[in-house]
């Protein structure tokens, strides 16, 4: 009889062991926020590329810009430090599933394709795609009809990208738009297609590229920053956003980089 107790005894213990390994498990495997996952590391990873006046660096080498400095009070809002992280922007998407970085703030063109592939913040500024040529030669290309015979550069995986594919237009994919903006004034491509607050920032007078100017809008469109699809963070960054224009701080950040006229009101 002890000995048929003596192993009862044990079988409970079993199975009261796996019952508890098996709840440990399902608490454990509870899916954590993206909020929760941020904080827990203690920084947050942001996806960019070198695109002026939104992501540049200082001559210190530090990430400043619109969208740099606003990313860098979100981080401290949430109580995290933030890294930015240059990206290919083809590869955004690929990026943030794979962890690698936790948002895109970089200027990024809210389109049907980004925001069915990210959770995506409200709206928080205007753009447009607009078609840079050398000065010399822009009287000779005010619309759209008159660019069918130019080799464009444009950003791979950009909304300019977008633009001149859906016009049928000759071009070159490059990593970046600032690369885009070398190739014309390398003489290597005609001209080029990239967002119009880039191109008040760094072409024509007083510019590193005095020699180009942009002519036909393409587009109009407006910014948003992406996370996760499913993200939280997306939901806590619209109310940053909107705490921000209130007390006037995105205004004033906007203002830093003279991008205040294409502010949309959070």
């Amino acid at each position: 009889m002890k000995k048929i107790l003596a192993m009862l005894l044990a079988a409970a213990m079993i199975v009261l062991t796996a019952g508890c390994a098996g709840s440990g498990q399902q608490a454990s495997g509870q899916a954590q926020s993206d909020m929760e996952y941020v904080k827990d590391k203690g920084k947050l990873v942001v996806g960019i590329t070198v695109f002026e006046p939104m992501d540049y660096q200082d001559e210190n080498e530090n990430w400043i810009g619109f969208d740099a400095d606003m990313a860098k009070a979100f981080g401290e809002s949430l109580g995290v430090d933030v890294e930015f992280v240059v990206i290919e922007w083809d590869s955004k998407v690929m990026e943030l599933e794979g962890k690698t970085i936790d948002c895109v703030w970089n200027g990024m063109t809210l389109t049907d394709e980004v925001t069915s592939a990210m959770e995506c913040s409200k709206a928080y500024m205007k753009n447009a795609q607009v078609v840079v040529v050398p000065s010399d030669v822009a009287d000779q290309y005010q619309d759209k009809d008159s660019l069918s015979g130019l080799s464009f550069a444009v950003e791979t995986g950009s909304a300019g990208e977008e633009q001149v594919s859906a016009l049928n237009l000759n071009y070159t994919a490059v990593s970046s738009q600032a690369d885009a903006l070398m190739e014309v004034s390398a003489g290597t491509s005609d001209a080029a297609v990239i967002d119009l607050l880039m191109a008040g920032a760094m072409i024509g007078e007083g510019t590193g590229y005095a020699n180009l100017t942009s002519t036909v809008s393409l587009s109009s469109e407006e910014y948003g920053v992406g996370f996760r699809k499913g993200s939280d963070l997306a939901a806590a960054l619209n109310d940053f956003f909107a705490a921000s224009y209130a007390d006037e701080s995105m205004i004033r950040c906007a203002e830093t980089y003279g991008v205040q006229a294409a502010l949309i009101e959070q």
